[in-house]
């Protein structure tokens, strides 16, 4: 559903009907979207912790479903070295934590 604000401040009520069956309602001013109204987010995700919330998301995204090799010591070996880090984002060697580049 698409209110002008005119139309959003006389239909108010109509317009948080239609938010409470799981309609978006965009409000436009000069025929441009400035707000939307919708259903809150679930209680339960809003509470849910980083972990909780990263198992979810891998989920949705399929990413749970990952079957290749599994992470070894070797990859976490080579993942826990600062060179290999280096050459990932592309810094040099001359590059260091506490003191940046020289």
């Amino acid at each position: 559903m698409k209110l002008s604000v005119r139309e959003a401040r006389a239909r108010f009520a109509a317009a948080l009907a239609a938010v409470e069956k799981g309609e978006r309602v965009t409000i436009t001013k000069n025929g441009q979207p400035v707000a939307e109204l919708g259903p809150p987010s679930s209680p339960v995700v809003e509470q849910e912790g980083f972990w909780e919330r990263n198992e979810r998301v891998r989920k949705e995204l399929g990413l749970d479903k990952y079957d290749g090799p599994p992470l070894d010591e070797k990859w976490l070996e080579e993942f826990n070295d600062p060179a290999w880090g280096r050459e990932l984002f592309g810094l040099g060697d001359d590059w260091h934590p506490e003191r940046g580049l020289d």
